[in-house]
């Protein structure tokens, strides 16, 4: 049995990525200023960060129906089944959009709703394809996926409180006062949404605080404290050297991991601004 792997762009796999692993990469819509721009086909990371520091109105969207089902229909022309791995849906509609649509193909087309984005999101995709090479059918891969999908934890720090504020997901008055007493607050994504988890008056600070709450969680609930189950990943907004140094701070503590680094997802960055570093870690999969 052949499985198609689809993705959407919030994992951080470019189009060129995708292609070479096999996978394929639904590219995100932004509105900018009006115009509809789609990531790494007529928006860059570059010019993305550049339209946010000239200040643009800068908002996210999801894919068209009739994109989605036209690129499911060319794939099955070749495959025997997809697995459809959108961002998480406590984060868009595009989950949902992907689960309403696939009921009119018969199974065909499995939708994983397993509540990641950026990175975990993106090795979700690469356990996917695994599993597809071991000869697991759609149905079997969403199983897997959608009951391991607790089995990751993001946490992000800030530089900046100005998006934060223009997202109206914290106050003006906080945001001032923040931005007074240079606070970084530091984020966490655990499934649906993205939640206050500290608040730090340096940057350094914040990262101690990112590293100790993964090596919490490594240990609590995966009981791997050396890191020898999990991947670790970092994720940046604009920042790839602070995201360097990060991972340097993280192989010292963790010297027998991989770690992958990978510009965070444009959806999350346009909530958050450039500057921001993430720690993510997902619980290897026992296939």
């Amino acid at each position: 049995m052949k499985i198609a792997v689809v993705t959407d762009s919030n994992s951080g796999i470019t189009q060129a990525q995708g292609k070479e692993l096999g996978i394929t990469v639904l590219p995100m819509p932004f509105m900018i200023d009006g115009n509809e721009f789609f990531e790494d086909i007529s928006l860059t990371q570059q010019e993305f960060y550049g339209k946010m520091e000239e200040d643009m109105d800068i908002s996210t969207s999801q894919p068209s129906p009739e994109s989605i089902v036209e690129l499911w229909e060319a794939l099955l022309e070749e495959y025997d089944g997809i697995v459809h791995i959108p961002m998480s849906s406590g984060l868009s509609g595009s989950c949902q959009t992907a689960l309403m649509l696939a009921e009119e193909f018969d199974g065909r087309v499995q939708v994983v709703n397993n509540h990641r984005i950026s990175v975990t999101q993106r090795q979700s995709a690469l356990d996917a394809l695994e599993m597809a090479g071991k000869g697991m059918d759609a149905v079997q891969i969403k199983e897997v996926l959608e009951r391991t999908g607790s089995e990751s934890t993001i946490y992000i720090t800030v530089d900046t409180l100005k998006y934060l504020k223009k997202g109206g997901r914290i106050t003006p008055a906080a945001a001032a006062l923040g931005t007074l007493l240079r606070l970084k607050p530091v984020l966490t994504i655990q499934g649906e949404k993205l939640d206050a988890f500290a608040k730090a008056r340096t940057m350094k600070q914040a990262k101690s605080m990112m590293i100790s709450a993964i090596q919490h969680d490594l240990e609590t609930r995966w009981d791997d404290k050396e890191g020898k189950k999990t991947h670790l990943e970092i994720a940046h907004t604009n920042c790839e050297e602070a995201a360097l140094q990060l991972k340097e701070e993280l192989l010292e503590l963790f010297p027998d991991t991989d770690i992958h680094i990978d510009p965070l997802s444009l959806s999350v960055a346009c909530h958050i601004g450039p500057g921001a570093l993430a720690i993510a870690a997902v619980k290897k999969l026992e296939i």
